[in-house]
């Protein structure tokens, strides 16, 4: 009788606190808003798992973060609850977040369309919001249509390119071969081809078009044998928004090169296979989460609700005003599994990070690489200087 007395004491003493800390728990509404007829997310090109490119929602990296950040957001005295609102145009977006609003809402993930995300994010300026734009590459949303609350945690297209010259500078190979694609987002992804090539005095030897699909009319456009043909290039550069193209580019090219760009070295914000910094844990726990490997695109997903959950314990601060002004601030550190510590550029709210150059299996290298300096912080040689900003909030 005693033994069970004592017993029932112990387990009292132990359940009360956990009662007591549930009592005292707030609960924080994240939206998430994300337009369900996506084409970025068509079966066609997530099962083909084209180097890049989406293999899954986002959502399955904020599931993830949800489950690593519980135990710190309690100690916080918080609990994450995730709204996740699917519109089928972008006129539904509005009525979407302002129901979230109403509900108590101010962070919002966005994993939409660059021109949608604009429409919100216009939309929305002046309230007491922040939106995190978890997917959209566009660089004009980082320039002429940037907001003050609108924050980017997927790099802009430009970083990505920029990740990419690096590597070429570093190795010497400045003679280029450039296969592009004739959909408008291939003529964004040139553009910031373009862009980094003058910036790191790259100048490609020749330009061509090429067309998807196997129209024996087209043969010229579409062969990456003909393609290759008659140019004495040191790489072939693909530039092809979706991949489709770009996937049955390498050893297909008449000569021993290599490829980058949308095949053979790929520029990513994450990889499966990196293998320092804390990620090979990271991806053990989003596998088991998702039963795929993470993305880039998951990425994004998980550090959105890791900027919150730092937030909230570093800043000891629940007022949306001053944890709005601590994400936008300095004194942000965010551990990313990346080696660097990142936060946002003040001047189009972009989240400073490493870029990856990868192979299907393989982490190459790291960008910024060496001697790739910048006078206040090397992670602002990728994308867009406060210098050459076009945003103005």
């Amino acid at each position: 009788m005693k033994r069970m007395t004592f017993f029932i004491l112990v387990l009292l003493s132990i359940c009360l606190p956990v009662q007591t800390v549930r009592a005292e728990t707030e609960t924080l509404i994240i939206g998430y808003l994300e337009y369900e007829d996506d084409p970025r997310y068509e079966e066609s090109y997530t099962d083909d798992r084209f180097p890049a490119q989406p293999w899954g929602r986002p959502t399955d990296g904020i599931e993830a973060a949800l489950k690593d950040t519980r135990f710190a957001a309690m100690a916080a005295g918080v609990q994450f609850k995730l709204e996740r609102r699917s519109v089928a145009a972008a006129e539904e977006l509005l009525p979407a977040l302002n129901e979230l609003h109403a509900a108590g809402a101010h962070f919002f993930l966005l994993d939409l369309p660059g021109k949608m995300v604009v429409e919100v994010a216009s939309k929305t300026r002046g309230m007491p919001v922040l939106l995190f734009n978890l997917s959209a590459l566009d660089d004009d949303l980082r320039q002429e249509h940037c907001q003050p609350h609108l924050m980017h945690l997927a790099p802009s297209r430009t970083m990505l390119t920029d990740a990419v010259s690096q590597f070429l500078v570093f190795k010497k190979w400045r003679d280029l071969l450039v296969l592009k694609g004739t959909q408008p987002e291939d003529a964004a992804y040139y553009k910031a081809f373009l862009r980094s090539a003058k910036r790191f005095g790259i100048k490609p030897l020749e330009v061509k078009d090429f067309v998807l699909g196997r129209d024996p009319r087209q043969r010229s456009k579409n062969n990456v044998a003909l393609l290759t043909a008659g140019v004495d290039y040191e790489v072939l550069y693909v530039i092809d928004s979706h991949g489709e193209f770009a996937r049955d580019v390498p050893y297909q090219d008449q000569k021993p090169r290599a490829v980058v760009g949308a095949a053979g070295l790929v520029a990513d914000w994450w990889h499966w296979a990196w293998e320092r910094n804390g990620a090979p844990q990271v991806n053990k726990r989003f596998f088991k989460t998702a039963k795929r490997p993470m993305t880039g695109y998951d990425w994004s997903g998980w550090i959105a609700i890791k900027v919150i959950a730092e937030t909230l314990i570093r800043s000891e601060s629940k007022d949306f005003p001053s944890l709005a002004a601590y994400i936008r601030g300095e004194d942000l550190a965010l551990d990313g599994s990346k080696g660097y510590q990142l936060n946002f550029r003040s001047w189009n709210n972009q989240l400073r990070q490493p870029i990856f150059l990868t192979t299907p299996n393989w982490v190459v290298a790291q960008a910024p690489l060496d001697g790739f300096l910048h006078p206040t912080n090397n992670l602002d040689t990728l994308g867009f200087d406060d210098r050459e900003s076009a945003c103005k909030f």
